[in-house]
């Protein structure tokens, strides 16, 4: 009953930290629409500086603006709510966790965040730019007229915005692996150069096909490898689990265990004890009945 009452209470406790997330995400939603076109604008400024003197860019239907406005606001306001969010998840798991679990989990979550954040900062300043300056050059050489579709724009620039905040949780990773055992820091710098062949791999695929935009990618996922090698060190070292834990259980156990044993013993002992007692009486009411039945034969004198 008690166990039921304890799942029902953390069911409760769940739902209500959902609602408060989703009353800020809603929140910041309202906002982020009512100033999605100042939003736009900002997120559009590296196409603008990147498309030829006297062009701008067009919405291709009118039903192409609402939609593209309500996704810029809708991501907007996850990226705005997921502190509070993550925070509410925290509040939830951390009363189950050890001091050790915790002071690895919320490093684990900031560090999270911050380069997620540092990802999207990254491709919007330097990547899409480049992007967008090597596509229209490409373009002017067909002679063709450039008319660039702000819907499509803002399709790819979520695009790289995803990519580059995932390639940028590498480090995040690489102390994930480390924490759990599943890697060594020694296993991490021996696959080194396999590591800096696939960066320069993966920026071929992931960027426009120019030397530029390639090396802006590859470059940095190499630096963050590296930053994950010393972070997985540091966050094994901090979150260590306490010495005294395991050996004190590991005490405790033998003497558990003489102890059941004495008691074992102290019972099988009484038993015996109880046991032999009998012997007594059956014997020495086997003596006197032998007396008596001496007498008789006994010759008369």
């Amino acid at each position: 009953m008690a166990q039921e009452e304890s799942f029902i209470s953390h069911l409760v406790e769940l739902r209500d930290r959902l609602i408060k997330s989703l009353i800020l995400v809603l929140i910041m939603f309202g906002v982020c629409f009512y100033f999605s076109r100042d939003i736009m604008l900002f997120l559009s400024l590296p196409l603008y500086e990147a498309m030829p003197p006297g062009a701008k860019p067009v919405f291709l239907a009118g039903e192409g603006a609402f939609f593209t406005l309500t996704k810029v606001a809708f991501l907007s306001a996850l990226l705005f709510s997921l502190p509070w969010v993550l925070y509410q998840a925290w509040a939830f798991v951390a009363p189950g966790l050890y001091e050790h679990e915790k002071r690895f989990a919320l490093p684990l979550i900031m560090s999270s965040v911050f380069f997620l954040v540092v990802g999207i900062g990254f491709a919007y300043m330097f990547v899409l730019p480049a992007a967008y300056k090597f596509f229209f050059s490409f373009a002017e050489g067909t002679g063709a007229e450039i008319m660039q579709d702000l819907q499509k724009y803002w399709d790819f620039t979520l695009a790289i915005f995803f990519g580059f905040g995932v390639a940028f949780e590498v480090p995040v990773v690489e102390m994930l692996l480390v924490k759990l055992g599943m890697v060594t820091q020694q296993q991490l710098r021996d696959v080194r150069r396999y590591v800096i062949v696939g960066a320069f791999v993966a920026a071929a695929i992931l960027t426009p096909p120019d030397v530029l935009s390639q090396f802006m990618l590859a470059i940095p996922l190499i630096l963050l490898y590296e930053l994950g090698i010393y972070l997985a060190g540091f966050i094994k070292a901090y979150s260590r689990k306490p010495e005294g834990t395991e050996s004190d259980a590991a005490k405790a156990e033998p003497s558990t265990s003489e102890g059941a044993a004495a008691g074992t013993s102290a019972d099988s002992g009484t038993g015996g004890a109880v046991s032999a007692a009998p012997a007594e009486p059956i014997a020495a009411s086997a003596s006197a009945s032998g007396s008596p039945s001496a007498s008789p034969d006994k010759p008369p004198g």
